[in-house]
Parts: structure tokens; C-alpha cells; sequence
């Protein structure tokens, strides 16, 4: 039962929020919630999406600060057999109520210097008040293992708990180069520090056994199975004991000759009319016959039985054992770094073009355990891996009218280079069959000297296989529709205010347990809003 607790850790907590791949965010400000496209940007967030452009800023100094509120509902819908009711759907409840992003930048019209903090991968906290099939199936499978061997049984019941929080931020810093006034280049550096926390529980299981043994008289009411399954380690356990002691008694008979001898006639051989009938009585009750037996067939009897009933307050004990209170109480932290190239291309004042590269961040993470209860679900001084993949970033931005003007950005995420079974020792779970990519559409357009609004779309393509989901961790293919405004306060100061809502294509399973084949659909619903400013200081 403490490997109902198999967690996929890693890429469950780490995974992204919204915009991005596997395990990376790329929904890193204001003006890319309502434009859903900033690749080629050349604004302050530029510090992130396209670190050449920070040189289109102008000379000076320029601030961005970004906020966004993120809500995410997974449900998982699951039916196994033995579930309760069936089928049985699990709702986890993600919030990020903040989620923000820092950027700076100084721009001396040759060389630029910017830096940026925000949260790379993670940023949120996940709640399963009722669990998840990985935790339940485990409990749900007592009631026909216990029916299998005549022990009727019909319930089960356990409080189970789940609550997990990730925040992955990255600290990123850019020199850039203007090398005339349609190329630029930049190079940057982020340092991704990394940090996952988990709680839970699985407790009070108790089943309701319909089953007269164990000393007692079990009549199909609730009762504790670890409290069940000891009662019947103790009470199979003195029975093996009994029946070993019933064997060795008859060793001395043996010894003397007297093995051939019928058990029948045992008062033949010293044994009183009392004790031939107690034995002929107890083989009988444990479902042999005694008729033909001789001693030595008897001790055999005996001896088998009680290795019989020794096996089966051996399993007993391993379900007391399994069935007690679990918790789950530990951390897992890390730090990564990955090089940054960028690249800015303008032909025209209308037409702007650029390019990233991130380069994988290898990133392990180390465990460390609070509590000793939870049965080495997780193991103190662990090292996982959990790196993030290497990805190519590719935007243009063109200027049709001064007021108008129109965006497009692509993302490609390097996942076939990335083993995502968090393990750094072959062989690997093959999880992605094709590497993830990301395209999205934007327009904006001025109503006003000072207003602007704008409406983005963003679709993401996922190339996971059925390896890598399971009711933890799953993704599918997105559409995300994005939109706000904003709005020039002063010649200085820039508000963003924006919404989005992803709409997920629904995505299944099928996998075989204990015999069964057992179908697992997945679903998200998101939505977030945000609010940025950014702020603008020319040089004088």
C-alpha cells in the first residue's frame, strides 16, 4: 500500500502552467497574455522573449513588472473495477495567485544590459482533497483480494490527501550588441533555482468484512483493516504455532517405530483414546481425512498446515502493515543554468524578425525528508533529474499601419533530449515520441493615442506518448485565446491590463491492472488575469 504514494514527482509539479512546453513557462508578461505572440518583441519584456530587441528600447532605462493570477481545475476520471463508485472522478484544484515577472534594462544605444526574474517552470501549488486512482486503486484492491480467499467483503473507505507546490524561478541576465540598425545580437545566462514541496496522507482505511474468525465476529460492520489484518496475524499466527507444536509431539512415536502405524490404532502405541480422537478431529476440521492415516502421514498433515496458516499470517501481517497511516512530508530543491543566444533582425521600420536559442538546463534535484512515516516513498538524499529541455524561439512582428499591428511567434522544444522518467540511469522510459511545438497569432490596435487593444491565439502541439501520462502528470494539445489592453499613463508609465482561457483536447489511456483493462481520461480548464507596468526613463 506505500506504493499507492508513486508520485511522478518531477514533471507533475514542475510541468507548466499555460503558455510553454513540457516543463517551461513561457506566459511571462502582461503584453503576452493579451497578445499570446511576443517573440519578436521589442518592448521591456523583450528582457525574456527576445533579448537582441531590448536594443530597439531607446537609450535609458526601462523597468516592466508583471502579476498574473493563474487557475487551473485537472480532473481525472478513472474506472477500475474495484473503485468506488465506478466510475470515479478526481478533481484537483492548481492556483497561482502570484505569478510574476521582473524586467530591467539599460539600453546606451550600442551595448544593452538587462535582467529579469520570473518563474521559469512550476509556479503554483496543486490540491487533491479525495487523491487520485494511483492512491485509491491500491486500497480498492482489498475488497476482491479478500473475497478471493472467502473473506466477504464489499467496502472500503480511507481519507486520502494530496497537496503539492513547485516554484521553478529563473534568474536571467543579457548583454546585447546593436551592430547596425537592422541587426542586433544578444547573450545571456539564467540561473533556474528550483524548489518542490509535498504533503499527504493516506489514512483511516477500514473495510467491512462479513466473517466469523480471528476470534471474533466480524458481521459486515466498518471496522479498521490494519486492526482486521492484525486480529488475523495473531490468530493465524497461534494457530501455525499450535499446529507445528501438534507435529513435533508426535516425533517421539516416530522415532520409536511407530510411524507406520495407523493413526486409528494410535492408543497401540501409547497415545490415549483422548488424543486419537482430538487429532481424527482437528485434520478433519481443516479439511482432511483421517481414516487412512498413519502417524507419520498425521505429523505431515500437521506440519503442512502449519506452514499453510504461518504463510497466511505472514500476508495478513504485510496488509496490518500496509494499511497503517501514511504521510508524506518532504522537498525536493535544485539549481540549473543554461546559456542564452539571441538575435534581432529589422529589414524595415515596419518589419521586425528574431530569433533564441535556450540551451538545455540540466537541473537535479536533491530530497529531503521531514517525517520518517512515509515508508520510502521518498528517500532522504535522493538526486532526480529534472531538466528542462533545450528550446528555439522564432518571432515576427509587422507594423501594417501606425496603428495596426500584427505578430507571430513559434516555439520549439527540444523534449526527445530530455529523459523525463527523472532517472539519470538507463535504460529510460521512451515518453515522447516527437518534440513539442508551440505557434501563436496576435493583433493590436491603437483606438487612441494612448489606448490599445489586443486579441491573441495560441495552439500547442504535444508529443508525449502514453508512457508519460498517468493521472499525476498528462498533457494535450492546447488552444489558448488571450486579450486586454493597454493604456499610456504618462509619456513614462505604460499599463497592461489582460485575461486568458485555455480550452485542452481530451486525452485517455488504456492500461491493464490485475487483469482488468482500465480506461483513464484526462481534462484541464484554465483562465488567468494579469495587470503590468512598465516604465520608461530616456537618457538625457
Amino acid at each position: 500500500m506505500r506504493k499507492l504514494l508513486i508520485f511522478v514527482f518531477i514533471v507533475f509539479i514542475s510541468g507548466n502552467l499555460l503558455a510553454g512546453g513540457l516543463v517551461t513557462n513561457t506566459n511571462q508578461s502582461i503584453m503576452f497574455t493579451r497578445l499570446q505572440s511576443r517573440n519578436a518583441s521589442t518592448d521591456v519584456d523583450a528582457v525574456y522573449f527576445n533579448p537582441a530587441g531590448v536594443s530597439k528600447l531607446g537609450a535609458g532605462f526601462h523597468v516592466s513588472l508583471n502579476n498574473q493570477s493563474i487557475f487551473q481545475t485537472k480532473t481525472v476520471t478513472n474506472n477500475y473495477p474495484a473503485l468506488s463508485p465506478n466510475p470515479k472522478e478526481y478533481v484537483g484544484e492548481i492556483s497561482a495567485p502570484f505569478y510574476p515577472g521582473v524586467y530591467l534594462a539599460y539600453n546606451t544605444g550600442k551595448l544593452s544590459f538587462s535582467a529579469g526574474v520570473n518563474p521559469v517552470g512550476g509556479g503554483g501549488g496543486a490540491t487533491y482533497e479525495n487523491g487520485l486512482p494511483s492512491f485509491e486503486m491500491g486500497v480498492a484492491d482489498i475488497v476482491p483480494g479478500l473475497a478471493s480467499v472467502g473473506i466477504p467483503t464489499t467496502k472500503y473507505a480511507a481519507d486520502i490527501f494530496f497537496k503539492g507546490s513547485s516554484i521553478y524561478m529563473g534568474y536571467q541576465a543579457n548583454i546585447g550588441y546593436k551592430i547596425n540598425d537592422m541587426i542586433s545580437v544578444a547573450a545571456g545566462f539564467r540561473i533556474v533555482s528550483a524548489k518542490n514541496t509535498y504533503s499527504g496522507s493516506i489514512k483511516n482505511i477500514s473495510i467491512n468484512p462479513n466473517y466469523q474468525a480471528f476470534g471474533a465476529a466480524y458481521n459486515g460492520g466498518m471496522v479498521s483493516a490494519t486492526q482486521f489484518f492484525t486480529d488475523g496475524q495473531t490468530y493465524l499466527g497461534g494457530v501455525s504455532t499450535q499446529l507445528a507444536g501438534t507435529a513435533s509431539a508426535l516425533q517421539p512415536i516416530i522415532t520409536q517405530g511407530g510411524g507406520d502405524v495407523p493413526l486409528s490404532s494410535g492408543t497401540a502405541v501409547g497415545m490415549t483414546p483422548e488424543q486419537v480422537a482430538t487429532l481424527q478431529g482437528t485434520i478433519t476440521a481443516l479439511g482432511g481425512d483421517p481414516t487412512d492415516m498413519t502417524i507419520a502421514q498425521s505429523q505431515a498433515f500437521f506440519s503442512g498446515a502449519s506452514t499453510t496458516f504461518g504463510y497466511q499470517a505472514g500476508v495478513m501481517g504485510a496488509y496490518a502493515n500496509s494499511t497503517k497511516d501514511i504521510y508524506v512530508d518532504a522537498e525536493e530543491t535544485g539549481t540549473g543554468y543554461s546559456p542564452i543566444l539571441s538575435v534581432n533582425f529589422s529589414p524595415s521600420d515596419k518589419l521586425n524578425i528574431a530569433a533564441k536559442y535556450e540551451f538545455k538546463t540540466n537541473l537535479e534535484l536533491t530530497t529531503t525528508v521531514y517525517d520518517n512515516k512515509s515508508g520510502g516513498i521518498f528517500v532522504d538524499g535522493e538526486k532526480v533529474i529534472a531538466d528542462m529541455p533545450a528550446m528555439l524561439a522564432i518571432g515576427v512582428d509587422y507594423k501594417a499601419t501606425p496603428k495596426l499591428m500584427l505578430t507571430g511567434s513559434m516555439n520549439y522544444y527540444f523534449d526527445k533530449g530530455v529523459d523525463y522518467d527523472g532517472s539519470d540511469i538507463p535504460p529510460h522510459t521512451p515518453m515522447i515520441d516527437k518534440n513539442f511545438q508551440e505557434y501563436a497569432l496576435g493583433i493590436q490596435y491603437g483606438l487612441t493615442e494612448k489606448l490599445r487593444i489586443s486579441g491573441g491565439w495560441l495552439t500547442t502541439i504535444t508529443g508525449v506518448n502514453d508512457d508519460y501520462q498517468n493521472d499525476l502528470n498528462f498533457d494535450m494539445n492546447t488552444n489558448t485565446f488571450g486579450g486586454g489592453f493597454g493604456y499610456r499613463i504618462t509619456n513614462m508609465i505604460d499599463l497592461n491590463i489582460a485575461g486568458q482561457y485555455t480550452f485542452y483536447k481530451d486525452s485517455s489511456k488504456e492500461y491493464d491492472r490485475n487483469g482488468a483493462t482500465v480506461t483513464e481520461t484526462y481534462d484541464k480548464q484554465t483562465w488567468l488575469i494579469g495587470v503590468g507596468l512598465d516604465f520608461h526613463f530616456s537618457a538625457k
